[in-house]
This record gives structure tokens, C-alpha cells and sequence, in this order.
């Protein structure tokens, strides 16, 4: 089987039953998005291929830990010998931050709002990044929103001010202001990610109240005048009811406009409780058309430095699992 099958399966199911050796060193926890607030993940890797699977004991797949880091995934009749990779923060090779744990507005896709979360003081944030330095290559932060978008984005640029301490790329993805890019630029951010999280104006709408979708686009087209094709990120989420020929128009217009879109399969949390995760064949075909997108529009995500494309856990990355 190709890794591309298996990671699509993997995906399909999201989670895995984790047994044998203590492996708490390897366990990662999170604290923004859909996975806020679970029992944690685990980066299952074979060879330099990598795929986060959320720990659930009921979950039809199992992984051996064999010790120290050796460890074997059952899928059905399947067995797969890998290892299981120690994050830095949130994930491997990196510092990746939440900020600020909590959020003003109700994404329906989203567990943050539904949690009491805090805001990291810098000096938690510069301990954090120190107690990982000599095993990450790169700083990211998220953040929800505390107070306001205006307010928040002003504690990240001053969060980015310290970071810039330690000489790693850094990049960044927060609700924007029409201001944001400039700020981020400024503060010499490598790359940032500004999300558009689903596929049609109608389906934001109603899944993100009180957001503006077009604001998004305009931030996306300036941060490329900024920062560079492929250098800008954009997350959209596979299953929240959109149709594929939707989510291939989105596509076609982010990779068009130079901005690699992240497609993330859907989290049934929160508001999408009880849904299915996109199958994997749906995500077979959707990494196809967004692979030949981004040969189209000249863009590699083997150059991304920062964020959700460099790591690779939660996707299957065009460039990186073929």
C-alpha cells in the first residue's frame, strides 16, 4: 500500500487506540481548533512520511508502543512498523503556540469557545520556546480572539517582538485586521496563514457568524504582495458541506491568487458532533486536484518553513505525501 492510501485511511478514521510501553513523551495536547480540549495525539511516522491520529480507545485503529519511540499501527488486517515522533510543542520540529485558549465568536466547527481557556503571558511563551529550542526549527502561533481582533492582533505583534530573541523563522496565523499583514511584515513574520476555513461565502456564513468572508480574500492577496507566492497559507476544511467541484473552485482560486491551501477533514466536533469525517477516497481525489493546482500555479510546499504545511500531520500535503 502507498503511503497516500494509508494516510487517506488514517485520515478517514482520525484516531487511534494507544497501548504497550508508557509514551506520554510523545503525546501532544491541544489547545485551539477542533482537537482543543481531547486526550491528546499522537505523530505516527514511517520513513519521512508522518500522520497525527487523535487518541481515542475506541478507535479501530490500534498502535503499539514498543519503546522508545518504536512502535507498530494495526489497520485491520494491516501492520505498519514506524515510530512514534516527540513533539516540540503541538507538533514535531516545532514551537507551535496557542496564545490566547479562548475565542469571542462560535465557529461551529470549533471547541475553543466552548472552554475556559487563558492567554499566555510572554514571559510563559519565551519559557516554552526555550525549553524546546535545541529540537525545533521554527516558531508558530495561533491564537484565538480574547477581548477583540484588533486587541489581539496588537498582543501577538508584541508576542512576535520578544520571539524574534531566538533567530527562527516564525509564522503566524490569527483573525486579521485589514492592518495585519503590514504588521506581520514589518516584524520580519517568515509566513503566515489567514484561514478561510470553508469553501463558499454561503457555507462561512453560516458556519463562522459574524466573520467576513471577503475581508479573508483581501488579506490573502495582500499577504502574497508581501510576503510572497507560497508563502501564504489558508486552511479550509473538508466535510462541512461543501461539493467537490465547491472545494476545487476554492482551490483553483487560492493556488491562483498564491496562497497553498491546507485542506483539513473535518473534526466532527462541537457543532458537527456526531458527523462523519470526510472518506478517504474524497480525500484521495481532492489531494489529486489540489496537487495539479499547485504545479499549475507554480507553487511547492517543500519550501514551507512554518505552520500546518511543514508538519503535515493533520493533511495529506501534496508535495509531501506522494
Amino acid at each position: 500500500m502507498q503511503w497516500e492510501d494509508l494516510k487517506a485511511l488514517l485520515l478517514e478514521t482520525g484516531s487511534a487506540r494507544l497501548s504497550g510501553e508508557a509514551a506520554d513523551e510523545f503525546i501532544a495536547k491541544s489547545t485551539a481548533g477542533p482537537g482543543a480540549g481531547g486526550k491528546g495525539s499522537v505523530f505516527f511516522a514511517m520513513g519521512g512520511h508522518r500522520v497525527k491520529l487523535a487518541i481515542n480507545q475506541t478507535s479501530r485503529v490500534e498502535i503499539i508502543h514498543r519503546g522508545d519511540g518504536v512502535a507498530d499501527l494495526y489497520l485491520g488486517d494491516r501492520q505498519i512498523s514506524g515510530r512514534l515522533l516527540r513533539p516540540g510543542l503541538h507538533c514535531p520540529d516545532q514551537a507551535f503556540i496557542t496564545v490566547t485558549e479562548r475565542c469571542i465568536f462560535s465557529c461551529r466547527y470549533c471547541s475553543v469557545p466552548r472552554l475556559s481557556g487563558k492567554r499566555k503571558t510572554i514571559e510563559e511563551i519565551m519559557d516554552l520556546v526555550e525549553s524546546v529550542r535545541h529540537r525545533v526549527s521554527a516558531i508558530s502561533l495561533t491564537s484565538g480572539v480574547y477581548d477583540s481582533i484588533e486587541e489581539e492582533e496588537n498582543y501577538i505583534c508584541e508576542v512576535i517582538d520578544h520571539l524574534k530573541f531566538f533567530g527562527l523563522p516564525l509564522g503566524v496565523s490569527i483573525y486579521p485586521t485589514d492592518q495585519t499583514p503590514d504588521k506581520l511584515h514589518a516584524l520580519g513574520v517568515a509566513e503566515v496563514k489567514f484561514n478561510l476555513e470553508a469553501a463558499t461565502p454561503d457555507l462561512f456564513e453560516a458556519v463562522c457568524p459574524g466573520l467576513d468572508y471577503e475581508l479573508l480574500w483581501r488579506i490573502l492577496d495582500r499577504s502574497v504582495e508581501l510576503f510572497g507566492k507560497g508563502r501564504v497559507f489558508s486552511n479550509v476544511i473538508v466535510g462541512l458541506g461543501e461539493t467537490d467541484e465547491e472545494m476545487e473552485a476554492c482551490i483553483d482560486r487560492l493556488t491562483s491568487h498564491g496562497v497553498i491551501p491546507v485542506l483539513r477533514p473535518l473534526n466532527p466536533v462541537a457543532g458537527y458532533a456526531g458527523q462523519s469525517r470526510p472518506s478517504a477516497e474524497r480525500l484521495k481525489k481532492l489531494f489529486a486536484k489540489h496537487s495539479r493546482a499547485l504545479s499549475r500555479n507554480g507553487l511547492d510546499t517543500s519550501s514551507a518553513l512554518t505552520m500546518c504545511t511543514v508538519c503535515g500531520g493533520c493533511d495529506l500535503v501534496p508535495g509531501r505525501d506522494e
